[in-house]
Order: C-alpha cells, then structure tokens, then sequence
C-alpha cells in the first residue's frame, strides 16, 4: 500500500472534524426550526385563548354590572311601591277613623248629648235626591249654604242630620241608602263649615218614616230626602252665662 503522508493525514482528520462539526450544526438547526415551527401555533393558539379569556371576562362583568343595577332599581321600584302601599293603607285608616267620629249614631245620642230634652228647634231644612242616588245636586248644596250662614251666630248647637228613602227596595238596602244620603250632608257642611264632628248626629230611617205617600211619584219624590235640625241648648247657654257672671 502507497504511505500516506503525516500531512495528509492531518489535512484529512481536520476535514473530517470539520464536516462532523458541520453535520451537528446543520442537525442542531434543523431540531430548532422543527421545534419553531411545532410550538408557534401553540402559542399562538394561547395567545388567543387568553385574549377571549380576557374578553369573556370583561364581558362577564359588564353582565353582573347591569344585573345589580337592574336589581337595584327593582328594589328601589319595589321599596317605592311598598311605601306608597304603606302610605295609602294609613290614610284609608285615618279616613275610616274620621268617618267613625265625624257622626255619632243614633243609637248613643242619648247617651252622649245629656240633657238632649233641653234642646230645641233653632231652623231646619230638607234637601231631597235622586232615585237611588246619594249625591247632592247645586239646589241641595244651596239650601245647606243657607243653613250654614247661620251657625256663626249660634251657640251650644248640635245638628240632628236624618235620611230618608221612597218604598221601592228592601228594607236593608234603604237603611243604607239612607244613611248614605245624610253622610253626604255631613260630609258638605263639616267641610264647608268646619263644623266639629261632634255637633252632628245622623239617623237614618230608610222608609220607615214617610213624609209623603209612596203612592205617588211626586210623594217618592218627596221622601227621597234627608232633613236637618239645628239645635241649640238655650239652658246651657244661660248656665254658662250665669257661671261668667259669677267669676
């Protein structure tokens, strides 16, 4: 076999150390790029992910905001109707209450006016109503307009407010035909007046008490009415003036 130089040998080894050098370098690049190109769409698959994260939880707030605005504004909703409940069922009491005193019975007007036989007639008037109705029309407001110019004057007085009813209809539904008829002559005059309440004491007698014949329509007429006595307690009067006089 031919002798190989020394410095050939070394021209060859150095060769071979460089084409094996080369050989890593190519294969370390290529397992780069392969790993490059496997993880960049990962990433970009996560990068994604966090930016519709992120969206979805911007998007979960803006959510749960307006649901505790709308729930705030149900409850403000809620507490105002509550209040308004509230208010409206004291005022129906306190009406209820000031109806209860505005008119005492007939029932308890012995018992409450002593000395009622002291009393007597000062004026009256009637005013009458429609059929099956309880609302006073503009003459009846006048007659009562009349009566009421007179209280100022009139001292230690009660008014005596009694309705009335034609025959037609049962027994009860006239009962509180009429005592609806005199609640609404109260109702004008304390009103108009401002008469206390307890200067009044309705009856109301339904048709038990006819002022006319129900034969009649003139007489159903008259008999759909409620009358009011004014009342003064002269005796009274006269005591009280006796008892100034002595102090």
């Amino acid at each position: 076999m031919p002798q190989i130089s020394p410095k050939l040998k070394r021209v060859c080894s150095f060769a071979v150390v460089v084409a094996t050098g080369a050989m890593f370098v190519t294969s370390g690049c290529a397992t780069k790029n392969y790993v490059r190109n496997q993880t960049a769409p990962v990433v970009q698959k996560t990068n994604e992910l966090d930016d519709a994260t992120a969206t979805n939880t911007r998007n979960i707030r803006d959510v749960d905001s307006r649901a505790q605005s709308g729930i705030a504004q149900a409850q403000q909703s809620a507490n105002s109707a509550s209040q308004s409940a509230q208010a409206a069922g004291q005022s129906a009491a306190q009406a209820q209450q000031q109806a209860q005193e505005a008119v005492n019975r007939a029932d308890s007007l012995a018992s409450v006016v002593a000395g009622l036989d002291t009393y007597k007639q000062v004026s009256d008037v009637a005013v009458n109503f429609g059929f099956d109705k309880a609302e006073l029309t503009k003459e009846s407001k006048a007659e009562l307009d009349q009566l009421g110019a007179q209280l100022g004057s009139t001292k230690s007085y009660i008014l005596q407010v009694t309705g009335g009813t034609d025959s037609v209809g049962s027994a009860d539904y006239n009962y509180d035909l009429s005592q609806r008829r005199a609640s609404a002559v109260v109702q004008y005059l304390a009103a108009k007046y401002n008469i206390p309440p307890h200067r009044f004491y309705l009856i109301g007698i339904g048709k038990d008490k006819e002022v006319a014949p129900n034969t009649t329509a003139a007489g159903r007429a008259k008999n759909r009415r409620v009358e009011i006595q004014l009342l003064s307690n002269d005796a009274a009067l006269a005591a009280g003036q006796t008892v100034s006089q002595a102090r």
